[in-house]
Order: C-alpha cells, then structure tokens, then sequence
C-alpha cells in the first residue's frame, strides 16, 4: 500500500481556483474506466454541472495534494429550499424527508482518486475532510449500482449510508443508487 502520510487537503469555496484540476482529475479517472465516451461523462457536460453545482450558496470543495501533484477531490454542496434533487426519486419520498432548508442536507456531488493513490484510503480520508468541517444534519449522494460490480455502492455502505431510492436526475445520466448518511457524523 502506498504511504498516504503526506498528503494533505486544501478546501476550497471558489471553483474557479480549481475548475482546470477538477476537469483534468476528471478526464484521467473517467478515462480509466472508459467513460468519456458516454455523454454524460463527456467533459463538457460535467464542466456543465460543475458550474451549476458551484453557482450554488456553500459549494464547497477538498482538493487532496501529495508534493504539489492533485491526488483526487471532492465536492458538495447544500440543498436549498427550492432544490430539484428530491424530483425524480423512486419511489417519491414523503414532504417531511425531502424538505430543504439549506443546512438541512449536505449533497455530495463527486469524489474522484487517481489511479496510484486508488485503494489507499484517499477517497474516505476526502469524504471525512469534507464533512468535518460541514454543519448539515445528514449528507445524500447519487452511485451508479453497476460500477465496479457493486462494489463502489459497498464502499458507500461501508461508510454508513444507505440507500432510500433510485433517481435519474438527467437524460442522458445512469440510473443511480440514491443514498443518505443520517446523522452526517456519528
């Protein structure tokens, strides 16, 4: 296993200081699977939702460096009142679960590692980084089931969440796992 010991987390709350790392750790990562040549993974469409998701109150993200070189990141950002993310669940969730106040719910939006640092603990030392510093009640996120066999839906599970439904967000988007951590830490 790789010596993570020197890697350290830089948060950010401006995504213009980091939109060409999060679009370069995101061309490599999809990459290694494959995937750019769905258009939902394709470039443009994340820089796309990137935008959309950083134009939002409390976006925030946690780049992870090693000797100056990116290792990975992760961003989230809060629900507001008047969110759509809670729209296309399956099955529909009751009013009292799904209504926002904007520090209600903690929406995790993209966690990425590079290949040399996969497998060492980066991608939950970056979840944990992020959410230590949040105020939320509980953090949501979307998984694609298929990925990696299940598995990448078992880390998820392993780090306490759980799945309440399922939801395509976007047309041209897989049909994700919806996921929820209540409490947002233990």
């Amino acid at each position: 296993m790789t010596d993570t010991s020197s890697v350290s987390f830089r948060h950010v709350a401006d995504v213009e200081k980091v939109r060409q790392l999060l679009l370069d750790v995101h061309v490599e990562v999809r990459g290694d699977f494959g995937m750019l040549d769905r258009p939902f993974y394709a470039v443009d469409r994340f820089d796309e939702r990137l935008s959309g998701y950083a134009s939002r109150p409390g976006w925030e993200a946690v780049v992870a460096e090693e000797a100056g070189e990116p290792v990975g990141y992760v961003f989230a950002t809060p629900l507001g009142p008047s969110t759509a993310w809670w729209e296309d669940m399956e099955p529909p969730l009751s009013e009292d679960y799904t209504q926002e106040t904007g520090d209600r719910t903690l929406a995790l939006n993209e966690i990425l590692v590079r290949a040399p640092w996969r497998g060492t603990g980066i991608a939950h030392r970056l979840h944990e980084e992020l959410l230590a510093g949040r105020e939320e009640q509980r953090v949501t996120l979307l998984v694609n089931p298929q990925t990696a066999n299940g598995r990448l839906k078992a880390v998820y599970e392993s780090w306490r969440y759980r799945q309440i439904g399922t939801q395509q967000p976007f047309p041209d988007s897989p049909v994700f796992a919806a996921m929820m951590r209540d409490p947002l830490r233990p």
